[in-house]
């Protein structure tokens, strides 16, 4: 099936003060203004670009003050872009140190074969970072914790935004999909079923942090479509609701523990 990026397009908009939606319905791009240049979190498809650079343009976001570009993980929906990207604006790279072979195509884990498509915009990490890691661009430090499971590199991200009245707590969590997790998986790949065990614990961890904007790296996670809806009706504070980070990260352990027990049921 040919891709048709312009199926997925979707508006670009203002989420909370510094923090912007840029990206399209099969992959979320999320960029901060810190004051002193731009950030980006994940990239999208390399077909995708476009929509994304229309809707930086959009929002009055110049893509030539992308500074640094942090991916949630090694999939091909997250990083495929990256290359091209940092061609055009110089923007340095971070990476969780697991991935790494990811993205540079050392190793075929892109998940782009299951999707039908090849991942051949491939680039090495300028950062390579592990849990806990930070960084502090402009206004906005952005700390990291390591939530391994979907792949062995996934990082959940933590920065503050604000309108220049009140600031807010985002968390963007680093992968939640439980299908590389599943044993079809696992196996063809030679990848270990402790990523199970690893998933389940990041997802305990991440229930202590304190969030008030849960972001997620797919629309459907955090009702992106619908709350564009309320933001467009004026509705500034859309996006905060402060419980739903660690609802949706014991929804995520209680999924794949449900997974587990329908694969030893078979």
């Amino acid at each position: 099936m040919a891709v048709k990026p312009w199926v997925g397009a979707f508006p670009p908009f203002r989420i909370f003060g510094n923090l912007y939606f840029v990206g399209t319905e099969p992959a979320s791009t999320h960029i901060v203004d810190t004051g002193d240049g731009l950030i980006m979190f994940d990239s999208g498809y390399q077909h995708s670009l476009y929509l994304v650079i229309d809707g930086m343009h959009r929002l009055g976001l110049d893509p030539k003050n992308l500074k640094y570009i942090f991916h949630t993980h090694g999939h091909i929906d997250h990083l495929g872009a990256t290359r091209a990207l940092v061609e055009l604006t110089g923007a340095k790279t971070v990476l969780g140190l697991a991935d790494r072979q990811y993205a540079n195509g050392e190793l075929d884990l892109t998940y782009a074969k299951e999707l039908k498509m090849e991942y051949t915009e491939v680039f090495e990490p300028d950062i390579l970072w592990t849990d806990g890691d930070s960084m502090t661009i402009g206004n906005t430090t952005v700390t990291c914790v390591a939530t391994p499971g979907h792949t062995p590199g996934a990082l959940s991200y933590f920065f503050n935004v604000t309108d220049g009245e009140k600031t807010y707590r985002a968390g963007l969590h680093g992968g939640m999909g439980i299908n590389t997790m599943c044993r079809s998986f696992l196996e063809k790949y030679d990848l270990p079923f402790s990523l199970r065990e690893d998933f389940k614990k990041a997802m305990d961890r991440l229930c202590e942090e304190k969030v008030d904007i849960f972001l997620g790296n797919h629309m459907q996670h955090n009702h992106t479509s619908e709350r564009y809806k309320l933001v467009a009706a004026g509705d500034k504070e859309a996006f905060v609701h402060p419980e739903e980070w660690a609802e949706y990260a014991i929804w995520a352990k209680n999924n794949l523990i449900q997974m587990e027990q329908k694969e030893n049921n078979q």
